[in-house]
């Protein structure tokens, strides 16, 4: 693919993209059974609401825009959708049974691409839909992510933070993907130690990103003061540990002077030592 039609990208828009396929044949309707969805879809969730609204409206004016499909390579005698699933998919609610299409040529990479500019243009791929799109540019094309941020036209930091909140939880991600959590409320939970924990609490108060954003500052902070209100007995004594044994040495002690110690070792070597320790004084 042309790296200077990579480097303009999202900002020529569809319509120019397409222009630099090959348009085989432009046809004027085909029938809804034989167009499959795209594998590389992006979007996982089409609005029901904003659906049936263009279900009421493929009734009264048809499709005004042809959806976009090439020759499928997995099924013999249909077409793969490019670019406008969702109106397949109201026009199959709206009784329709043949659409009319643009034939292209185009191979998995500009599906994909093709996939992810319409919804992005449209703003319509939650925050979760989005990084994985990005993603799978990544893994599967060998895109890195200055060739994203390139190609879809949004600063390079855009993907970065985007991309982030793949290292979330799973659990954590379903509530993205079912919209409970918000774009923003994914981008301060990115990075947190008890994300579950907040995420709980910012499902059960309701809280706004704003109202989220002033819980978590607390919340880091009592965790911080917590820290800093270590006995100094007990610091004294993992320094002791640490000095005698090379490894770094945590002690939790609690009122009811309940607690743990932990080690922390970074290879077999280290844990070895532990074990050996262990077994010579124990």
């Amino acid at each position: 693919m042309d790296a200077n039609k990579i480097k303009k990208g999202l900002g020529r828009g569809l319509s120019s993209l397409i222009g630099e396929t090959k348009i085989e044949t432009q046809k004027n309707k085909i029938r809804i059974t034989e167009i499959a969805p795209n594998k590389y879809q992006p979007r996982k969730n089409f609005d029901e609401e904003n659906l049936n609204d263009l279900v009421n409206s493929i009734r009264e004016r048809g499709i005004i825009q042809p959806i976009i499909v090439r020759k499928s390579e997995d099924q013999i005698s249909k077409y793969e959708i490019i670019a406008g699933e969702r109106r397949w998919l109201a026009a199959q609610k709206a009784g329709l049974h043949e659409v009319p299409v643009v034939v292209t040529e185009a191979d998995d990479l500009k599906s994909l691409e093709f996939a992810i500019i319409e919804n992005v243009q449209r703003h319509d791929l939650n925050p979760l839909e989005e990084a994985q799109g990005y993603q799978r540019l990544i893994d599967e094309f060998s895109y890195d992510q200055e060739k994203v941020s390139k190609f879809i036209g949004k600063s390079r930091s855009h993907v970065t933070n985007c991309l982030r909140i793949l290292s979330l939880p799973e659990e954590v991600l379903k509530l993205i993907e079912n919209k409970k959590l918000s774009a923003g409320h994914a981008k301060i939970l990115v990075g947190l130690e008890n994300v579950n924990f907040v995420v709980n609490k910012i499902i059960e108060k309701k809280l706004s990103v704003r109202q989220s954003e002033n819980f978590v500052r607390i919340f880091k902070l009592k965790k911080s003061l917590t820290k800093k209100a270590k006995d100094p007995n007990l610091k004294e004594l993992e320094l002791s540990l640490i000095e005698k044994i090379g490894l770094n040495v945590s002690i939790q002690n609690k009122k009811n002077n309940k607690g743990k110690i932990t080690f922390e070792y970074k290879d077999l070597d280290q844990l070895n030592k532990i074990i050996d320790i262990l077994k010579l004084n124990y």
